[in-house]
């Protein structure tokens, strides 16, 4: 991983930023967004940002601004940089940031509308009536991983507040919620290779509390699971254990 992905609270912070043109108006827009006080040079800040063209002005400024202890993001300059910007997929509370590291700007532009045309208007909503619940689901479902699942089932393609779709009543969703339930789910995989799983397979793999499985399943494919999960080799019990167990049967 080349970068570390932080989201950084701007409001009422300042900014550095330098330059001018439609560089700099571009990141004056986009920290004016985030509720950034734009700043000049003198003034005292943690970040900044350079937008300057003439590359030798360029190079001058970000070494100035680091010699004081600043991270400097130099626009088109990813080797003076810091940190780079990402291409953003805003559904407030929910943000997407999508970054190449600076190789290729037009490559995160052009997955970041791809998702716009993925990502429903209603997901902010979907994340606030979420927050909302928080004591309902935790009232509803006293054990943690109880309610990790009740929330994983919820979300999971086809549930009943899928992030995917449009939930024009994400309220009423979450009050279909009931009691957890322990259960033991029977999954067959014929291909060692984890990205030609199932919907179906992916999500139990990733929701399960345990996995029961022989000696032959494909480390790539308990990858996919939960870090967290209880790993078996051996048949599944005849009875549910607590939570979600999952009985893994390689095929192939």
């Amino acid at each position: 991983m080349h970068s570390l992905p932080l989201f950084i609270r701007l409001e009422g912070r300042p900014v550095i930023l330098l330059g001018e043109g439609y560089m700099a108006d571009a990141k004056a827009r986009l920290l004016a967004r985030a509720g950034a006080a734009i700043v000049g040079e003198d003034a005292q800040a943690a970040i900044a940002i350079v937008a300057i063209t003439d590359t030798a002005e360029a190079e001058a400024a970000a070494a100035r601004l680091k010699a004081r202890g600043m991270l400097v993001n130099a626009v088109d300059r990813p080797d003076l940089s810091d940190f780079t910007f990402p291409a953003i997929v805003d559904r407030d509370p929910v943000l997407i940031a999508i970054g190449t590291g600076g190789t290729s700007a037009g490559l995160a532009a052009a997955l970041r509308q791809r998702l716009e045309a993925i990502l429903p208007a209603s997901l902010g909503n979907v994340a606030r009536a979420l927050h909302a619940a928080r004591a309902h689901f935790r009232e509803l479902f006293p054990a943690l991983d109880d309610r990790r699942r009740a929330i994983a089932d919820l979300l999971a393609p086809g549930g009943a507040l899928d992030p995917l779709t449009e939930q024009p009543d994400p309220d009423a969703a979450i009050r279909s919620v009931r009691g957890a339930e322990d259960r033991i789910e029977r999954l067959a995989i014929a291909s060692p290779d984890p990205d030609e799983l199932t919907l179906r397979a992916a999500r139990l793999l990733g929701l399960a509390d345990r996995i029961y499985h022989g000696g032959d399943v494909p480390p790539a494919i308990l990858d996919r699971a939960r870090g967290d999960a209880q790993r078996i080799v051996g048949p599944a019990p005849a009875l549910p254990e607590p939570g979600l167990t999952l009985d893994l049967h390689w095929t192939a």
